[in-house]
Order: C-alpha cells, then sequence, then structure tokens
C-alpha cells in the first residue's frame, strides 16, 4: 500500500464522477447542458486533487512543513480547526432559522448533506487505510488525506450549492472557514500540504457530484410541514442536531 495506491483509488473515484452521467433521464439538449456544467465546476476540486496527489510525500512538502511549523513555532497548537470545520453546516442551519431563501427545503439540504458526506468521508477512510501516511507529528499513520479538511470543504460545497443564487456572500463565506481548517490542521502539525489539498477537492467534488444527481430527490415527508425547523447544536464536547417545532 503506497502512493501508487492512493493514485489509483483517487482515480478511481474521478472515474466514477466522469462516467456518472450515464444514469441521467433526461433529455440530450438538457443532459449535455447538465454535464457542462459539472464538468466546470469539477475543474477546481479536480485540480487540487490533482497537485496534492504530485505534492505527496515529495521533498517539497516536507521543506513546507519545516518553514511553517518554523514560522510558528515548533510548540504551536491551537485545536480552532477541530471546529470550524462543522462552521459551513451551522451556517446553512442558521441562514435556515432566518428565513434565507435557499435552494432546498431544510430536509433535502440535510439529505443531500448526508449523502454528500457520507462520500467523501467513505473516499478519505478508504485511502486512509491503504495509504498509511505518517501524520508530521508521527501520531499515527492515517494523515492522507485530512478528514477534518474533506468535512469542512464538503459542508461548504453544500452551502455554496443551496445560497450561490440567493445569498452569494453566505454561499462563499463558508470556503473561507474551510481553508481555515485546512490551514490549522498544518500548523498545528496534523497533516501535510498534499493531505490538504486532496481532502479539500473530495469534499468539493462530493458535494458537486451529489446535487448534479439529486439522489432521492422527491424523497421528504417534512416539505408540507411548515412548523418544523432543523437546527445543529455543538458544544465543547458534543455535536448534533435538534427539531424545532413552533405551535
Amino acid at each position: 500500500m503506497n502512493v501508487f495506491t492512493s493514485r489509483f483509488l483517487l482515480f478511481g473515484f474521478l472515474l466514477l464522477f466522469l462516467n456518472g452521467q450515464i444514469f441521467s433521464q433526461s433529455n440530450k439538449k438538457a443532459d449535455t447542458i447538465k454535464r457542462n456544467k459539472i464538468y466546470k465546476q469539477s475543474l477546481i476540486p479536480i485540480g487540487l486533487i490533482g497537485l496534492g496527489l504530485i505534492a505527496n510525500r515529495s521533498d517539497f512538502e516536507k521543506k513546507f512543513k519545516i518553514k511553517l511549523r518554523n514560522s510558528v513555532g515548533n510548540d504551536f497548537h491551537f485545536g480552532i480547526d477541530d471546529y470550524v470545520q462543522y462552521a459551513p453546516i451551522a451556517e446553512m442551519y442558521v441562514a435556515d432559522a432566518f428565513r434565507v431563501e435557499a435552494k432546498n427545503h431544510w430536509f433535502e439540504q440535510t439529505k443531500y448533506l448526508l449523502i454528500s458526506q457520507a462520500l467523501s468521508g467513505g473516499v478519505v477512510q478508504l485511502i486512509k487505510y491503504s495509504t498509511h501516511k505518517i501524520r508530521p507529528d508521527a501520531s499515527n499513520n492515517f494523515s492522507f488525506p485530512s478528514g477534518h479538511t474533506t468535512l469542512a470543504f464538503t459542508g461548504a460545497g453544500v452551502l455554496y450549492q443551496e445560497f450561490k443564487d440567493t445569498a452569494p456572500v453566505l454561499a462563499y463565506s463558508g470556503f473561507a472557514f474551510a481553508i481555515t481548517t485546512g490551514s490549522f490542521r498544518m500548523l498545528n502539525n496534523k497533516h501535510w500540504l498534499s493531505d490538504v489539498l486532496v481532502g479539500s477537492g473530495i469534499g468539493l467534488l462530493s458535494s458537486y457530484l451529489i446535487y448534479h444527481f439529486e439522489p432521492l430527490k422527491n424523497f421528504n415527508p417534512f416539505k408540507k410541514v411548515k412548523r418544523i425547523s432543523f437546527l445543529p447544536q455543538i458544544g465543547a464536547s458534543h455535536y448534533g442536531f435538534y427539531f424545532v417545532y413552533k405551535f
């Protein structure tokens, strides 16, 4: 299990994306427009994955890590990355609570978020347990890719898809939190540059794929219920969600 294995797994993930359009049932013209759109949206995440694969285990990556740690001090640690990874998700539900117009109902948002996270998380775990890359701090050998960064960029991708047409500032704000997450994973000596680059690419691509194909599109038992809201609950040692019902 080595660098070749990680590239093979990621190549398979990208092939799944490139051939996924065969499942579409719409007319050819609409199919072509939709396919071209997802290709354009995928340029950035595929580029991030490609750069990460090039940097993986390279001398440049090792020197970058040394310079980065020297700039903040070898004893530096600030655990903000454990929290800001969830910020894009929290933003989405807070926006729903304040009735900011979104692309989808809160249940569909949650549905696509969970499916996106399952896809990106599954790919990341498969690669982690296949490559066994040692973390910069040598705490374990599950460094590649970064799970925190993947989760943050998956959430940011979902936030972007939901609010890009109605609240652009909100839609893009999630990426600031995602970049902060990836940056602090490196500053805290938990991940290499390539771990963060590939994790961000997988997260973005997963959310784009889910919003392109819209699995379980018509499943929403709460669509006609107007008095229920779904909000995140994030504490120092716990994360979850709760329902709010207005009588």
